[in-house]
């Protein structure tokens, strides 16, 4: 009968009764079964002398790259880090240290089969590293596959993944077809700014608590040889057409689905984020404007600085053409300040709210995973109740052997619609704590950006009227 099909479920891509048909783990169970190993409780005693916390966290975290290391399946389960433990990992930090720079680009290949190789430099005293300084190189591509990797482990449960740089199919396409012995095209401003936001891109990532210990992160950070291929990342690939289409997909089920919030924390910072987005973008356009204003002012101070020394070739006044080649020095002086002052207003405001407004992208992601899973559980409870329905026709119709089947089917589906209200807690509780340390980052990162782009304007402007100042008796001296 066509009442007895079971409807799709809302999500395809999310099989919410896999669990259950391999019998093997619970979608809340951690990566390892057997927890026996370790005891790490909020209730240890944490001494008011760094040594000892320290040594706990260290302790901690070195038994979670001993679990994570390996996990084939002829392997038997380690030791794991379960919830209690990351989160005081999270809290503490101790005087440990991660430090990423990337830095000498260099092209790598001949024709359309070129790439540039950025070099990773790490400094750390984090003891789940094997060294304290060690460098390797990794191509565009490879950061992308990381960020893939991420997200594909901690999305589901909420975290906020910071996103990987954009691609750039123009730029790529000039850096390949370039020359190999063309440096200029790798001391342009493409490659200056894909290097910058990588950087920026591995630093957040190396500042989340977890993502930072995770050991995809660590190898791609010491592994010296070269990694797989990431070819998924291509936008041409089969994995990239699928993802826009899953990306279609979900864009129109944010559209048509309107999630009955019974949270108010969620409803306001739902608001809170379309706001900030929007005047986000707003300010970056400005910014963006003033960019190309001061280089435009730079350019038509060029051209008053070539007119002036023009005209004091022409002046056969002595004091006055002295003046006017010096005026336009003072005027080349004052377009090189121009142009550097454009450049700071891109590399410091500009790429900051670029960051952020793909960080906002980040956080809307992980709200709209909370929806999806709530989408779940409310289809889990729909499955639940047809098949109690299902069951309660079977009884009255005095078909014991049925009725018994679906009373199995009842318990079944009863089971996921716990494991699914269970995992909307935990995610909206996840989503919270991820919350509570972007705000904090991102106050942080604003005061630090502001006050570093007024020291840079005030700078300028010293630079400016000393240029000024030393032009002012040329011009005096004019008899």
């Amino acid at each position: 009968m066509a009442d007895d099909r079971e409807p799709p479920p809302l999500f395809e891509n999310v099989d919410i009764s896999k669990h259950d048909e391999d019998g093997s783990e619970d979608i809340f169970s951690s990566a390892f079964d057997d927890i026996s190993g370790l005891s790490i409780s909020n209730s240890r005693p944490v001494e008011v002398n760094g040594d000892s916390k320290t040594s706990q966290i260290n302790h901690a975290k070195d038994e979670l790259s001993d679990a994570m290391e390996d996990t084939s399946p002829t392997a038997a389960p380690k030791k794991i880090i379960n919830n209690d433990a990351r989160e005081q990992m999270e809290r503490d930090g101790g005087d440990q240290f991660l430090e990423i720079t990337v830095s000498e680009p260099s092209k790598r290949g001949e024709g359309m089969g070129a790439f540039v190789a950025y070099k990773i430099v790490t400094r750390t005293n984090m003891k789940l590293f094997r060294k304290q300084q060690f460098f390797v190189y990794r191509r565009f591509s490879d950061f992308l596959g990381l960020h893939d990797k991420l997200v594909e482990k901690y999305l589901r449960s909420g975290r906020i993944i910071p996103p990987a740089p954009e691609k750039s199919v123009i730029g790529t396409t000039k850096i390949k077809m370039s020359n190999q012995n063309d440096q200029q095209s790798l001391t342009g401003d493409f490659v200056e700014k894909r290097r910058a936001a990588l950087e920026r891109y591995m630093k957040r990532t190396a500042a989340h608590p977890v993502l930072c210990v995770d050991p995809d992160f660590r190898e791609f950070l010491e592994c010296e040889d070269e990694l797989p291929r990431a070819n998924s990342t291509s936008a041409l690939s089969g994995a990239g057409v699928l993802r826009l289409f899953n990306k279609v997909g979900e864009t129109v089920n944010k559209i048509t689905f309107k999630m009955d919030e019974n949270d108010p924390w969620f409803d306001e910072k739902t608001t809170q984020m379309e706001n900030l987005d929007t005047q986000l973008r707003k300010l970056h356009g400005s910014v963006e404007s003033l960019v190309l204003h001061r280089k435009d002012l730079a350019g038509l101070t060029s051209s008053f600085a070539k007119s002036a020394a023009m005209l004091s070739n022409c002046e056969e006044h002595t004091a006055l053409s002295r003046a006017l080649s010096q005026l336009a020095e003072t005027e080349e002086k004052v377009e090189a300040l121009h142009n550097d002052q454009a450049n700071t207003d891109f590399s410091i405001m500009c790429e900051l709210l670029k960051d952020y407004i793909a960080l906002i992208g980040a956080v809307k992601d992980v709200f709209h995973e909370r929806v999806k899973v709530y989408q779940n559980w409310q289809h889990a409870q729909l499955m639940l109740n047809k098949k109690r329905e299902q069951k309660a026709k079977l009884e009255l119709s005095g078909k014991p052997d049925r009725g018994n089947t679906a009373g199995v089917e009842v318990i079944e589906w009863q089971a996921k619609v716990e494991r699914g209200q269970e995992e909307f807690d935990a995610i909206s509780q996840m989503i919270k704590r991820e919350m509570e340390r972007f705000e904090i980052n991102r106050v942080k990162d604003f005061k630090d950006t502001v006050i570093v782009y007024l020291e840079n304007l005030m700078l300028h402007q010293q630079q400016l009227v000393k240029h000024w100042e030393a032009f002012l008796p040329e011009a005096k001296a004019i008899a």
